[in-house]
């Protein structure tokens, strides 16, 4: 059974900073894809980040590149998201979610995922 549990959201000031995490376990993610998505109230989930669990290789929503950054700790089993000058069009909850055989092309789908976690709030006051 694989469980995604993502923390570390909060509330932050516009221009702050806030780092999640996605805490995976129940399988050997080392060929898993992982994403970041987000969902404001009113608005469709939408790709933040994605990265794949045994390389570097990322990418990223246009609107946070520059600002946030996706990685990994092997040994910890937990992909983070680090979000830096925060503004309050990020306001959402960030949910993560897992896969284990989705291309890099498609690593932006919000409905290819095979695991996804339940989320984790971030609000971003101006």
């Amino acid at each position: 059974q694989v469980q995604l549990v993502e923390s570390g959201g909060g509330l932050v000031q516009t221009g702050g900073s806030l780092r999640l995490s996605c805490a995976a376990s129940g399988r050997d993610f080392s060929e898993y894809r992982v994403g970041w998505f987000r969902q404001a109230p009113g608005k469709e989930r939408e790709f933040v980040a994605g990265i794949l669990w045994n390389s570097n290789k990322t990418a990223y929503q246009e609107s946070v590149k520059g600002r946030f950054t996706i990685f990994r700790d092997n040994a910890k089993n937990t992909v983070f998201l680090q979000m830096n000058s925060l503004k309050p069009e990020d306001t959402a909850v960030y949910v993560c979610a897992a896969d284990p055989t989705l291309p890099y092309g498609e690593s932006d789908s919000t409905t290819k995922y095979d695991y996804w976690g339940q989320g984790t709030q971030v609000t971003v006051s101006s």
